[in-house]
């Protein structure tokens, strides 16, 4: 089994180029043999709450049909993060694009100071993805503050958790120390991804990483730019590295 969490840089606003972004690194992890890409939190916009509803996409938004596509022709699971309005209500979501063209909805549960001025939370948009015997939960950013949210992963027998978030310098420690935490208490393994470049004027700390149940790093970026963390899972041993495609 083979996993990946992509670490971008979305330009603010510009959802064809961010796109094409997320065309280019899902096929370069296809190339290494991946069968699910995780991006970071509103990875199709940039973290822009203002503009989230002009921005914001459908549940079946045609835009996502450059993914849908590689994520058919190359057999590989595609989260992407974007501002999804549904029957008139704005959440902050993740897409999960299936190769058999079936497209799943997680919505952010606990937002983050500021953010209920835009978006509504929902318990609503929930699902488990299943591969390769790996029950695997999804979260966005703040999600990952409150401990209901990983406690309910382990409640639904979940061994994978997968974060993606926009975290800044000053929130990274915090953000490390939880999640190494979860995977241990809970035997899940995590697999975080971040922003590797600024959005909204904020800064971002990049540093995407995994840990396994023991809560032991296996891997991560080193800092912001551009790349990929590439797992690979032999029995119950994983291993991983990385691919930097841009130094920020």
């Amino acid at each position: 089994m083979k996993i990946a969490a992509a670490q971008t840089i979305p330009k603010d606003g510009n959802i064809d180029s961010n796109l094409l972004d997320h065309k280019r690194l899902a096929e370069l992890a296809a190339d290494n043999g991946v069968q699910l890409v995780v991006f970071p939190e509103m990875s199709l916009t940039g973290y822009l709450m203002e503009l989230a509803n002009e921005n914001s996409f459908t549940e079946n938004d045609t835009r996502l049909e450059i993914l849908q596509q590689i994520s058919s022709k190359r057999n590989i699971i595609i989260i992407a993060g974007a501002p999804v309005k549904i029957e008139c209500k704005l959440y902050i979501g993740s897409f999960i694009l299936f190769p058999d063209r079936s497209i799943s909805i997680y919505t952010k549960q606990f937002l983050h100071t500021g953010e209920e001025k835009f978006f509504s939370p929902s318990f609503d948009y929930n699902p488990v993805i299943e591969l390769e015997g790996e029950r695997i939960t999804l979260a966005i950013c703040a999600d990952i503050t409150n401990p209901i949210h990983p406690a309910n992963a382990h409640k639904n027998k979940s061994t994978l958790y997968i974060p993606s978030i926009f975290y800044t310098p000053n929130g990274i420690a915090e953000a490390y120390e939880q999640l190494s935490t979860y995977s241990k208490s809970y035997s899940m393994n995590v697999l975080m991804a971040n922003y590797g470049g600024e959005s909204n004027g904020l800064p971002s700390a990049g540093k995407s990483v995994f840990w396994d149940t023991t809560g032991k790093m296996i891997t991560a970026i080193e800092g912001t730019g551009e790349g990929l963390i590439l797992l690979s899972k032999e029995k119950e041993n994983w291993t991983g590295r990385t691919i930097m495609t841009s130094i920020h």
